[in-house]
């Protein structure tokens, strides 16, 4: 109840209310109205009251040192006003407090919805195979060992290995990959990961808990705990700073015998500047964000990115668009031209399901082609397909299909198919009858201010480090294109924790960008996590800290920027706040000031904190 009640006084509604009867308290009496109770009163209870609160909660519950804070500080100030009968002082340092308090939580507060979303991929069922006999049991049911048939477009139970057929999975859950991969006889599968064709029975490895999605999922609630809130500036240094006022006031009062003078030291003492100069420049930063479509959750995060001088990258979705596109069209056959080659293939491939086919589809039509429809139509799954077009035999495929329906590959066609791997492409061969007679290669497709990104954050001394689970050869061809140098590819979303941890380890500061559910414990445990906010997954937008709403890594370079602009801002206006403090300090033992004019000159810092900060808002950064 208690909790309550002072939630409902630490509130906006009631901090306005407060500010109103401040403002009263100092117009009415210059207007020669004078009431039977000061409004300063309401402003100190409404105010005062929660600071109350937070300074005994922490005297009893925090360990330590941690005892002494800045709400303490200004706890004692505000009674020593209240003594001496100077009630706007008591309830205009208490407001300051309070409005504090709010731009500070306004800065902090995170979604905390992608969890949820996570949990919600986890399958609740799988089939079971008992003596011959299908039955589908609850996902929890499934024990190690057991034989589990998938079938095409189901979403796979547990972690298992492929006893019978052949398939292309979608894991881009777990790996990142934008292709499905194809998977045989005795190759592993995942947990959550979708079977894209085939029918398959599998023997179960890791259920439960144990499974590789249930552990990504552990893996983020882990990273969400291990995240502490932002301590204030002004209670680091209240272990010293109530001493000193302490101290100082005393000593004025004694060798001054002068009571007003002390409680001037502790009101102008009070680091009312210190505790806005965080929050209000972290609020202007993520205003100036915000106009150029970069979401940033919380001040914690954009205090970090200003330390961060490591940028881990996701490959697909990230530092290319994740979508797959002809990139090359090679003929064998002096007969047939490109474009002959891209229709006969677009033809055969017009009835396929598989990524790759509609890509190539998709290529044929976007060039203007009048497709054919195609007779006999077969697909093999994780192979390629059989179809006729104008009474010709051709197959599609890879080099192992084609050798399987007795097409011969020279080699040549070797030398090009390993040239188009080391440039990460996948190909798709095209044969008629026994004779190969083309490749078509696809490739994900770079996005075109990657390279540039990458330069301007090496010219700020900040490293760059692409972590992806697709092939190394694929990895290493894309990392070259944009000028990266630390590639570590073929990884799962555990390796890839590991990977940010061994470079925290070296005392660097990390920041992960990415776009998939697989990077969300990569985004969750990195100093920073970066979201590709419009086409990234719910999840990687929910785990990260910061999202850009464009998908724009262009404006990477411009959030270090800002990012460091905001972190020089706030140790300025510390700086400064800490400077007017000893100014005022000195003419407050002076006797120069009341514990009224000490309360407008540490008011007029925190104006300034105020003031510095919108500066920041209005910054010009190149974006």
């Amino acid at each position: 109840m208690l909790k309550k009640w002072n939630d409902l006084l630490a509130g906006v509604p009631m901090t306005l209310v407060g500010a109103v009867f401040l403002i009263l308290s100092f117009v009415l009496p210059r207007m020669g109205i004078d009431l039977f109770i000061d409004p300063a009163w309401i402003t100190v209870i409404i105010s005062g009251i929660p600071l109350f609160y937070l300074a005994v909660w922490r005297i009893i519950y925090n360990p330590g040192i941690s005892k002494i804070s800045s709400a303490l500080l200004i706890v004692i100030a505000m009674f020593a006003a209240i003594a001496i009968g100077d009630l706007f002082a008591a309830g205009e340092v208490a407001f300051i407090m309070a409005l504090g308090a709010i731009l500070e939580d306004k800065t902090t507060k995170r979604a905390k919805k992608g969890l949820k979303k996570l949990i919600s991929l986890a399958p609740t069922k799988g089939r079971i195979i008992i003596n011959d006999r299908e039955e589908m049991i609850p996902a929890e049911k499934i024990k190690q060992n057991d034989r589990l048939r998938i079938l095409p477009g189901e979403t796979i139970p547990v972690d298992g290995v492929i006893m019978t057929g052949e398939t292309s999975v979608d894991q881009s859950i777990m790996t990142g990959e934008s292709l499905p991969v194809d998977k045989r006889i005795g190759e592993e599968v995942f947990c959550g990961t979708i079977n894209c064709f085939g029918a398959i029975d599998i023997k179960a490895t890791k259920v439960g808990e144990n499974s590789s999605l249930q552990r990504l999922i552990h893996m983020v609630q882990e990273a969400e705990n291990k995240q502490a809130p932002m301590q204030r500036i002004a209670d680091k240094c209240a272990s010293w700073l109530v001493p000193v006022a302490l101290v100082i006031a005393v000593i004025t009062g004694l060798i001054t015998q002068n009571m007003v003078r002390a409680v001037t030291v502790l009101v102008v003492f009070c680091p009312c500047a210190l505790v806005l100069a965080t929050p209000t420049a972290i609020m202007a930063a993520i205003g100036q964000a915000t106009k150029h479509g970069v979401i940033i959750k919380s001040g914690e995060a954009l205090e970090k990115m200003g330390k961060v001088d490591t940028i881990a990258f996701d490959k697909t979705g990230t530092l290319t668009y994740g979508r797959l596109e002809v990139s090359d069209i090679i003929s064998f056959d002096e007969n047939i031209n490109e474009s002959d080659l891209l229709l006969l293939t677009a033809c055969v491939e017009a009835k396929s399901e598989h990524p790759l086919g509609k890509a190539i589809v998709t290529y044929a039509k976007e060039k203007g082609l009048s497709l054919i429809e195609s007779e006999n139509f077969q697909m093999i799954s994780g192979k390629g397909i059989y179809a006729e077009v104008c009474k010709r035999k051709f197959f599609c495929g890879n080099e192992k299909y084609l050798k399987e329906n007795n097409v011969e590959i020279d080699k040549q066609i070797y030398f090009t198919l390993e040239k188009l791997c080391t440039q990460g492409k996948a190909s798709v061969l095209v044969a008629e009858e026994e004779r190969c007679i083309g490749i078509l290669a696809l490739s994900d497709v770079l996005r075109s201010e990657a390279k540039d990104m990458v330069s301007k954050l090496a010219d700020m001394n900040t490293k760059t480090v692409l972590l992806t689970g697709d092939n190394k050869k694929t990895a290493e061809y894309f990392a070259d294109k944009v000028g990266i140098t630390e590639v570590h590819a073929e990884l799962l979303p555990e390796k890839k924790v590991e990977n940010i941890q061994k470079i925290q380890n070296k005392n660097k500061k990390v920041c992960m960008i990415g776009d998939g559910v697989n990077d969300a414990p990569a985004l969750k445990i990195a100093n920073v996590g970066v979201a590709m906010g419009s086409m990234g997954s719910d999840i990687a937008v929910e785990a990260a800290d910061i999202a850009l709403m464009s998908d724009d890594i262009s404006k990477i370079p411009y959030l270090k920027r800002l990012s460091n602009a905001t972190v020089k801002t706030i140790k300025f206006s510390i700086t400064l706040s800490m400077l007017i403090n000893f100014i005022a300090v000195t003419c407050s033992v002076l006797g120069l000031l009341t514990p009224t004019t000490g309360a407008f000159v540490h008011n007029a810092g925190s104006c300034f904190v105020v003031l510095i900060a919108a500066l920041l808002y209005d910054r010009k950064f190149e974006v």
